[in-house]
């Protein structure tokens, strides 16, 4: 029988139930309950059991999809995932390939039936303990929030923050943080909503911004998204009788009674996007923002920021929507090289058709009105398909090849590793018997030769595992699904319909660069 030992801990350390210990565990279990004839060890370290993207974990589930193995055990429940559904789905991958599950810790075994309901009430609490924490830490910043101080996290344009200490009610000095204003930057600021209220649009705020060289505090271009950030941050809005009206009006829950919008101060928010995977994602609507009257001062009207809101409301619902028939199949993938990407422009419709001719042309240049770049505009058409003739020769006659080379160079990195691993688990089991030597011959002349030979031995070790390439079986795996959108674009592409081009195209190109001349293809990275 061959058993899978799969070891996990979120940070490199050595205390505790380090990954080393999980596996020697682990490995005690096996000798005293199965007949083990080969053990596979997985192991993660400085990787959270929040989600299932760690390296090994993700190896230890391909190689259960081929039945590598015939147990699969660990530590301790948590150490597989601390997610009821990710834990579920290895579950029924294992299960279907007939796979045993064994947790030490809670001894659990799926090979009898209490032996899995338990496992899965087991994964259960698991999770309802990470939610309940998660949940404690969210109540808590929307406490804190409402008392108007910064919270943390990037400074907003214009601002930086320094800490503040206060005595609390408990006669503890505590810290607090409070924005400062940088008057050089929140005058750009000013200039920006101005600007908006003026022009009505991001675009020509964007273009006003270009044309006048107005750049960000790191010394870049401002671009549409920036500038939103900044015209939908409510941080500098003055917390006046407008503001408090507006999100009352939108249900947000507001710390401050409306007496206490003086006009004076600015305002915080908390909750203004969606976190997901601790990530920030959309903003959120603004029933579901937490405000409160800040620390720092406002410099925006309320009046005027309301404003800018409802404007961005009238231009979202206003906007023209274009079908996705009208998209080109290398939108997203085309650059001009002077950095910026390089937008679709339609002209007329083609004879006899709703088919309307689309061109490439740089964002950057239409935007600065030529100012920028002067690159000239391509026609979509004849780009696409200069792009799938060069992409049709050179996959069979140059990338096959180099993914063949590659993958040889990662087998050869793999085999290696192995033998390491191999060689420093031998090293571990003579650690283990000459410690236990030592206790016996504690006060005996062979005591400083066996203490000699740990030393030796645990050294070797560590200039072995420096030797690992870890990134080798990701490296591997990445190039093996590479591999297979090569071949499935070489079958398909001729054939396939709109929908299905663009999705060939995109799983194996990186980039394609204009230089006003030539066209770069750039295709995903072959290490």
């Amino acid at each position: 029988m061959k058993a899978a030992i799969y070891s996990r801990k979120s940070k490199f350390t050595g205390k505790g139930e380090s990954t080393q210990n999980q596996i020697e565990i682990c490995k005690d279990y096996l000798n005293t309950h199965f007949d083990i004839e080969e053990y596979v060890i997985y192991e993660d370290e400085g990787f959270s059991g929040g989600n299932t993207a760690r390296p090994e974990f993700q190896k230890m589930i391909k190689d259960a999809k081929y039945k590598k193995f015939d147990l699969l055990i660990c530590y301790r429940l948590d150490r597989i995932s601390r997610n009821i559904s990710d834990f579920s789905n290895l579950i029924e991958i294992i299960n279907d390939k007939s796979i045993n599950f064994v947790s030490v810790r809670e001894q659990f075994d799926t090979t009898t039936p209490m032996g899995r309901a338990m496992m899965y009430i087991a994964s259960v609490f698991a999770q309802l303990e990470r939610e309940t924490i998660a949940e404690r830490v969210k109540d808590n910043m929307h406490q804190l929030a409402r008392s108007g101080r910064w919270l943390g996290g990037t400074y907003p344009t214009g601002f930086s923050s320094e800490p503040i200490i206060y005595i609390d009610a408990n006669m503890k000095e505590k810290n607090m943080y409070q924005l400062i204003p940088i008057p050089e930057q929140l005058s750009i600021v000013k200039l920006i909503y101005d600007k908006y209220l003026e022009l009505q649009s991001l675009s020509k705020v964007e273009t006003y911004c270009l044309q006048n060289n107005i750049k960000t505090p790191q010394g870049n271009d401002y671009q549409k998204n920036t500038l939103k950030m900044i015209l939908t941050n409510p941080v500098y809005a003055i917390a006046d009788e407008s503001i408090y009206n507006f999100f009352s009006s939108n249900g947000a829950d507001i710390c401050n009674d409306k007496t206490e919008f003086n006009g004076k101060n600015g305002v915080t928010a908390y909750n203004k996007r969606v976190l997901k995977n601790n990530i920030l994602q959309k903003i959120n609507a603004f029933s579901e923002w937490t405000v409160a009257i800040g620390k720092h001062k406002g410099i925006i009207p309320g009046k005027d920021w309301v404003e800018v809101q409802r404007t961005f409301k009238r231009n979202r619902k206003d906007a023209p929507r274009r079908g996705t028939s009208a998209a080109a199949i290398l939108s997203g993938l085309m650059r001009c090289s002077c950095g910026s990407f390089m937008r679709v422009h339609y002209g007329q419709f083609k004879p006899n058709s709703n088919e309307r001719y689309h061109y490439y042309g740089c964002n950057l240049k239409v935007l600065s009105k030529g100012e920028k770049c002067n690159s000239i505009r391509l026609s979509g058409n004849k780009t696409e398909s200069i792009v799938i003739d060069y992409l049709k020769y050179t996959i069979p006659n140059t990338v096959f090849k180099k993914i063949q080379e590659t993958k040889k160079k990662y087998r050869d990195m793999d085999q290696t590793n192995k033998s390491i691993k191999e060689q420093i688990d031998k090293n571990y089991k003579a650690i283990e018997n000459l410690v236990k030597s030592l206790a016996n011959n504690e006060n005996s002349l062979a005591a400083t030769y066996i203490v000699s030979e740990l030393e030796k031995l645990a050294k070797e070790n560590q200039e072995l595992e420096n030797k690992i390439n870890s990134s080798a079986d990701m490296d591997l795996f990445s190039l093996e699904l590479l591999e297979q959108a090569c071949i499935e674009f070489a079958k398909k592409i001729d054939t396939a319909d709109f929908n299905e081009k663009r999705r060939l195209i995109h799983s194996i190109v990186d980039r394609i660069v204009w230089d006003g001349e030539n066209l770069d293809v750039k295709l995903l990275e072959i290490k």
